[in-house]
């Protein structure tokens, strides 16, 4: 989607310049109302002049409380979104003090990144287990006039009749909108995929092994879902990944119950090798002749000796290979 905002083109005066004039016209109006005081307390006061006098300090005191409501000040990374009765009239971001005019309505908002850590919430994932599952979101706002006009931000902030004094309000009111939204697209993302491989030599990516293809579709579902409101995602991450309480007992021993196999595999592995080892030395070297029986038994032994729990138990032979 195309971005709504465009920059302020409005005539925009030196904030100071227009603080010194404003000073000056004060000084103007309180000059014009003592004037007037001293000519109608005069023996022969003139009517006219001091009439004409408290009508030159009334204006003055009047344009000069009016002008005094179009200072606006900007701190980096802020805008004042400027709209004309009503009439979006454009977006300033330069920094500084400055001075427009009054009747022009300002909404001061934040251009500065903003973190939102999730809460955990349950999913079901591809497999249709519950899984935990949490996510931290940086983001921050790059269009001032979807925010705005787009999204119902305004009415969704505590107190409404604060946006625009008060950054806070309608930057709290968004991060509203990006926790429902992240929510959203955390429940897409994670039912695409299995928390972890069933143990099928599956190449299929998981919640547990494919982490940055994970991330990446989880910043791509946010990022279309938020830029209705003119937010940008900058980095999007899952934080936080685990069965839910009621399965994750029994999905411990099922990974224990993996890992003891797996091990015993290697196990099993490495004492086959080990007993061809030896019978290839024993018979290299004529240590000893070996029938198919004897082999079998020492074979036997050995496997036990090595793939036992336990330490062997030594037993000394004083007999003899040969009966």
């Amino acid at each position: 989607m195309e971005t709504k905002e465009f920059a302020f083109k409005g005539k925009v005066l030196n904030g100071f310049l227009m603080l010194f004039t404003n000073l000056i016209v004060l000084l103007l109006c309180g000059i014009s109302l003592v004037w007037g005081i001293l000519v109608m307390d005069a023996d022969q006061p003139d009517m006219t002049l001091g009439v004409v006098l408290f009508i030159i300090c009334a204006n003055l005191l009047f344009i000069n409380i009016i002008c005094w409501c179009g200072f606006m000040m900007l701190e980096p990374n802020e805008a004042r979104v400027i709209t004309w009765f009503g009439k979006y009239s454009g977006t300033f971001t330069q920094t500084g003090y400055y001075w427009i005019n009054p009747f022009y309505g300002t909404k001061k908002v934040s251009l500065r990144a903003r973190n939102l850590d999730a809460e955990p919430i349950k999913v079901n994932d591809k497999t249709g287990n519950p899984v935990m599952i949490g996510l931290v979101l940086v983001w921050k706002l790059k269009d001032t006039y979807k925010a705005l006009f787009e999204v119902d931000s305004q009415t969704m902030a505590a107190n409404p009749n604060t946006i625009g004094s008060d950054t806070k309000v309608l930057m709290n009111a968004l991060e509203n909108f990006v926790r429902v939204q992240s929510d959203a697209a955390l429940r897409q993302v994670a039912g695409q995929y299995a928390y972890d491989d069933d143990d099928t030599g599956s190449s299929e990516p998981t919640l547990r092994s494919s982490a940055d293809e994970i991330n990446q579709q989880l910043e791509e579902k946010l990022n279309e879902r938020l830029i209705l409101a003119g937010i940008e995602v900058v980095e999007a991450r899952i934080n936080y990944l685990a069965y839910a309480p009621e399965i994750a007992a029994v999905m411990l021993r099922r990974q224990q119950a993996s890992a003891i196999i797996t091990a015993r595999e290697k196990i099993v592995e490495g004492a086959v090798s080990m007993v061809k080892m030896a019978l290839d030395k024993l018979s290299n070297e004529d240590i000893v002749e070996l029938d198919d029986d004897k082999k079998a038994a020492m074979v036997s032994n050995l496997l036990v000796v090595l793939c036992g729990d336990e330490s062997a138990q030594p037993v000394v032979n004083t007999g003899t290979l040969n009966h």
